[in-house]
């Protein structure tokens, strides 16, 4: 009831001059865009500033990002709970803010170290170390996790019958927005250095972003007296539905269910990849004798690629069944891991690389904006989303300390490689056993 009072503040959704559930997707995008300072592709382009400022090694930094990560992780099921309770607005303004506190607070971890150093007496590499550590756990939990978590709930409610398809404008924006973020942050710190890149951002969190989520967030469309899909023609609203959610499911009976490991494993060795990928970046095209502009220029090609298949992949998954979406999506994988493993040998691995990348990035959004809802209902999304956070965000904290041991030990990213591929062909086969636990009720 408070969440439905507070919903017509600052103005009523009903009033607005079309539907509010599409302005909620381009709220939720947004939304989604703001959490890019603690997302890798953001933390990435300062890697190398910060082993530069903090004297740390790379693999030394990557055991910081994966400890301050799997930490992080752990808090993220209370956080979708958090959710559930008090809905999408609080939550994001609190997790905006508490974002811009660690990225100021990185952008000076250097002299905090030293201060720490001189005021312990503990090793400069140990001050270094945790400090690192602590502000890597701040902006995962709160960028990644939280900011992330609220914004694509937020959108789920807001749409049913449509929502693959409504939410295919929003992942094919994401991936353009993502893409060009770590060129945007190598522009920042080109200007202004990377400590005052970040602490620009950081204004920007901590000014703008919270005016922004209390003006135009809306938690659900019920509490403003709407339906989610807005007014359909007739028409529409005669056709059969053809996934119909007719129980919602707590998240210990969804995690008794076989399906939700297999598409939450899937994700989250999407994340594990990526982070991987995107944190070493810069060297693994070192490798191939690529400059760190001519590295970071690949994303906008995979955001291409990933904008063109999510609009396709968006449109038809309101209609097939969530498991063809996770074939494709293992597909996508290998030809990416093709791609990264072979990268040396010219242009088809290349194409691979970017092509793989795209896809697979654009079917991480479809699925998860379409799969928990359908499966499982919207009663307790926050918690639900917040479990496959965790895991996604987990398994995120392995991928640079994977790619990392797997350079220093064997002086290729390889192997990094061909484990992927490996757990990614075992999930591909586990998908055949995927099943909708909405259709096994309807059965009965």
């Amino acid at each position: 009831m408070k969440q439905a009072k507070f919903s017509t503040i600052p103005f009523h959704p009903a009033k607005f001059p079309f539907f509010y559930g599409w302005w909620v997707l381009l709220i939720g995008t947004i939304g989604v865009l703001m959490s890019a300072p603690g997302q890798t592709i953001g933390v990435s382009t300062f890697t190398d500033s910060l082993i530069e400022a903090l004297n740390i090694s790379r693999d030394r930094l990557s055991w910081a990002y994966m400890i301050g990560t799997i930490l992080s992780s752990t808090l993220l099921t209370r956080a979708g709970r958090f959710y559930d309770r008090f809905g999408a607005r609080p939550v994001a303004m609190i997790a905006a803010v508490c974002l811009a506190g660690g990225l100021f607070y990185l952008s000076q971890i250097d002299q905090i170290a030293i201060f720490m150093t001189q005021q312990i007496g503990v090793s400069l590499h140990w001050t270094s170390f945790v400090g690192v550590l602590l502000g890597f756990l701040t902006i995962r939990f709160f960028g990644q996790g939280v900011l992330t978590l609220v914004s694509r709930g937020m959108m789920m409610k807001w749409f049913d019958r449509r929502r693959g398809f409504a939410l295919g404008f929003s992942n094919f924006f994401m991936a353009i927005g993502f893409s060009f973020a770590p060129l945007s942050f190598e522009w920042l710190i080109q200007d202004y250095g990377w400590r005052g890149a970040w602490q620009f951002i950081a204004i920007l969190l901590a000014v703008v972003c919270p005016i922004f989520i209390f003006i135009f967030f809306r938690n659900d469309p019920v509490d403003a007296g709407l339906k989610p899909d807005g007014k359909m023609s007739q028409k529409r609203q005669d056709r059969p539905q053809r996934f119909i959610t007719s129980r919602n499911f707590n998240l210990n009976e969804a995690r008794s269910s076989f399906s939700f490991w297999v598409i939450a494993a899937l994700l989250a060795m999407n994340g594990l990849y990526k982070t991987g990928f995107a944190f070493n970046i810069v060297s693994i095209f070192e490798q191939v004798g690529d400059t760190r502009a001519q590295a970071v220029q690949i994303f906008p090609w995979i955001a291409g690629v990933a904008g063109v298949s999510t609009l396709i992949f968006s449109s038809v998954s309101d209609y097939i069944k969530i498991k063809y979406l996770l074939f494709a999506k293992a597909i996508a994988a290998f030809i990416a891991l093709y791609g990264f493993i072979y990268l040396e040998t010219g242009k088809l691995a290349y194409y691979a690389l970017i092509i793989g990348n795209g896809v697979t990035t654009s079917l991480y959004g479809v699925i998860g904006a379409v799969v928990w809802i359908r499966f499982y209902g919207k009663l307790h999304l926050g918690a639900i989303l917040g479990q496959v956070m965790m895991l996604t965000v987990f398994s995120s904290a392995l991928g640079p300390i994977l790619f990392s041991k797997s350079f220093t030990t064997f002086s290729s990213y390889d192997v990094a490689g061909w484990i992927c591929l490996a757990v990614f062909l075992l999930l591909f086969i586990s998908a055949f056993f995927v099943k909708n636990p909405q259709s096994d009720l309807a059965i009965k």
